[in-house]
């Protein structure tokens, strides 16, 4: 009945939304109306998009409000050869672009808040809150942000407190499985055009999607508070001083894990002896100061981060309590990046018809990391109660010291040629324990250290065919320290990704269509893999070399000032070298996990003025995802899938009212799963059908 009303309801969802509350939209007009610019954020690329000899994909504050978007997953399905493979429980959250990642302890692709690094998965899936851009940069980033940026990095940049005026905005969500939110920020100069301040927080909660089919309980719930505080000082036009910060205390349910064969057949259930838990707390203040002089910019970024998270989990996945783990880990790190530049939109002037831009910058980071997990295994159905416990310990102690430097010529105000240069050094130490109980010997422990560097190098060439088309190429390096797992190997080596692109962008149709293609090419070394020691344990291992191609397509068409289509899409062929293993097995010449062949996004959105002051508005989105592989075994995987999402709404001046419904076939997928085989492997059930009202005002 669901899929009848929306199968019905398509073609109206298929003319898409709008921003949620903003201004009242004019009287229609059939007149087109040119694209904003779109810059992106993060300092050290700092230009317009069309002018950026790179692959990326930027979300801007409109757009991620008129979506809903609540966290980088959500905005993922709207980046090409992207895909974001995340747990139920959101401590575990691993990126995955263009067929490369890594793991939650040493991530291939990185996120950034606010221009501080995530040196751990654990801490890069937050509510996404008080946000003012999310930019998805694809192909290897070692010469500007150096470690870790192997396939590319997510940079998240928070929305500015206000110097001059007071405004506020608060809103709610009902739907169905229980789900509540509710979220709201406050702005006001505390001394006019000098010092605002800022503040958003927020609630969310709702009941699991998956079914315990034990004591008929859900298994997965989901809970969290989130907030964020700024400061923002501007005592001359020279220095601005900013501090943020942001926490999140979140207290989910067990993961939905069952084993594969069960979940195709049964979605959304598993069997459990007892009802665990994953909980997490995130802290991170970021102070930013940048300073204006007459020959050049300086900015300073220190950032700290901490977080602690806890899970206690049954492992068997069946009523016999046979298996359960309890795990703990917490990090510190601290980041300092001091980085000069010219002037903002002022670079140094070489003659008539030659200007030099230029950069240069330090960055230091230290990270403190802990881990204490054990397994308890239980003889089934024995009528003597015991159990064997096996126990890990782990601290890892890093820091690293970074220095790069990038200057583009432009010849012509026609020709940019760009050559920069990072090199990066880490030094690591790993105290690692074991034991079990009883205890068969004494406690195990290796006192371990390395150190590690790398220069990583970049270079484009780009023509500025007219003013509003661009064509590049580029060839630019990635990077990843080695390092120390818990268990398993007690050590890995460094990985090192090259990029081969090429590309053009720009606007046609009188700046209404905006574009971008790109084609790459990419190549790895030692690529550094997440693998299976047991059903709910991994180590990091290199499994040799892979390589990856394919092409990139986005695409923005404002139709006219009240309608807009756009959409993304892309194709990428991957494979392991001939010398790759995993697990002691060869893979050679396998797709690598998780690198969907193809990824299409199509939406529009429409808005129709009733009167000059209300509005109604209608979206959609749909995302088609090719066949992708779980594991490097290349033995099962997920075919290919469709999800849709429609929203229908009225708005005034200063308020919206929306209707949704998320995944509205309630399409049945499994976007994660990990085991040796298909017979004994484990996954989690996409997620299923969701709809509700979204309700706010702005003050």
């Amino acid at each position: 009945m669901l899929q009848h009303t929306l199968t019905r309801l398509l073609p109206l969802g298929l003319i898409l939304g709008t921003t949620v509350a903003q201004e009242a939209a004019p009287k229609p007009d059939t007149k087109p109306q040119e694209l904003p610019e779109m810059v992106i954020s993060s300092q050290k690329i700092g230009r317009d998009l069309l002018n950026a000899p790179i692959s990326a994909t930027v979300a801007d504050q409109a757009f991620l409000e008129q979506a809903a978007i609540r966290n980088v997953q959500d905005a993922a399905i709207y980046a090409p050869n992207t895909f974001l493979n995340q747990f139920s429980a959101r401590k575990l959250s691993n990126p995955f672009f263009r067929g490369v990642a890594g793991s939650p302890l040493n991530p291939g692709v990185t996120t950034f808040f606010d221009g501080v690094p995530q040196l751990n998965g654990n801490s890069s899936s937050l509510e996404l809150l008080d946000v003012e851009q999310i930019d998805f940069i694809r192909g290897p980033q070692g010469a500007l942000f150096g470690r870790n940026t192997v396939g590319g990095l997510i940079n998240v940049t928070s929305r500015r407190p206000s110097l001059d005026s007071f405004g506020g905005e608060i809103e709610t969500t009902f739907g169905n499985y229980n789900s509540y939110d509710v979220r709201g920020r406050v702005t006001t100069p505390l001394i006019q055009d000098q010092l605002g301040f800022s503040f958003a927080g927020g609630y969310n909660e709702r009941d699991g999607f998956t079914d315990d089919t034990v004591s008929g309980t859900d298994i997965d719930n989901r809970s969290a508070y989130f907030g964020k505080a700024q400061f923002l000082w501007t005592p001359s036009d020279e220095l601005e001083v900013r501090l943020i910060i942001a926490g999140e205390s979140s207290r989910d349910g067990d993961y939905a894990l069952n084993n594969l064969a069960a979940l195709r057949s049964n979605p959304r259930q598993s069997g459990r002896s007892f009802l665990g838990y994953v909980e997490r707390d995130v802290l991170m203040p970021t102070l930013q100061i940048t300073y204006h002089a007459d020959a050049f910019d300086f900015t300073s970024t220190t950032g700290f981060v901490w977080w602690e998270t806890t899970d206690f989990t049954d492992v068997d996945y069946n009523p016999f309590n046979i298996a359960s783990r309890f795990n703990t880990e917490k990090m510190a790190s601290f980041t300092q990046e001091f980085r000069f530049s010219n002037p903002a939109s002022s670079p140094v002037s070489l003659s008539e018809s030659a200007t030099l831009a230029w950069q240069a910058g330090l960055f230091f980071f230290h990270s403190d990391y802990d881990q204490s997990v054990y397994n308890d295994v239980n003889p089934p159905l024995s009528p003597i109660p015991a159990t064997f416990r096996s126990g890990n310990t782990a601290n890892l102690t890093d820091w690293g010291l970074g220095l790069y430097a990038q200057g583009t010529l432009t010849l012509w105000e026609k020709l940019d040629l760009t050559l920069g240069v990072r090199w990066d050094h880490e030094d690591k130490e790993a105290d690692l324990g074991s034991y079990t109980v009883p205890a068969f010997g004494p406690p195990g422990r290796r006192m371990l250290e390395n150190s590690f560097s790398q220069v990583t190098p970049q270079a484009s060439i780009a023509y500025h065919i007219t003013p509003d088309a661009l064509a590049y190429a580029s060839f630019s390096g990635g990077y990843k320290a080695g390092g120390f797992n818990a268990i398993g190997d007690p050590s890995y080596d460094e990985e090192t990704s090259w990029n081969y692109e090429i590309g053009v962008k720009g606007r046609i149709l009188d700046g209404d269509l905006r574009f971008g293609l790109a084609a790459f090419y990419t190549d790895w070394q030692d690529l550094q893999l997440n693998q299976l020691l047991t059903p709910t344990q991994f180590f990091i291992a290199n499994a040799g070399d892979a390589t990856a191609m394919g092409i990139e397509l986005d695409l923005a068409y404002q139709v006219c000032k009240n309608f807009s289509l756009f959409g993304s899409a892309s194709w990428q062929d991957s494979e392991f070298g001939s010398n790759a293993i995993d697990s002691g097995a060869s893979v050679a010449n396998n797709t690598l996990p998780y690198a969907p062949d193809y990824n299409v996004t199509v939406g529009t959105q429409l808005d129709f003025p009733v009167t000059e002051q209300v509005s109604l508005y209608a979206r959609a989105d749909v995302q088609f995802i090719g066949t992708f592989n779980y594991t490097p075994q290349n033995s099962f995987g997920q075919d290919a899938y469709t999800i849709a999402n429609f929203r229908l709404g009225v708005r005034g001046k200063k308020w919206f009212t929306e209707a949704f419904v998320n995944n509205a076939f309630d399409t049945e997928y499994i976007p994660i799963a990990f085991g040796g085989s298909a017979a004994t492997a484990f996954g989690e059930s996409g997620a299923p059908a969701t709809f509700g009202v979204r309700t706010g005002i702005k003050f």
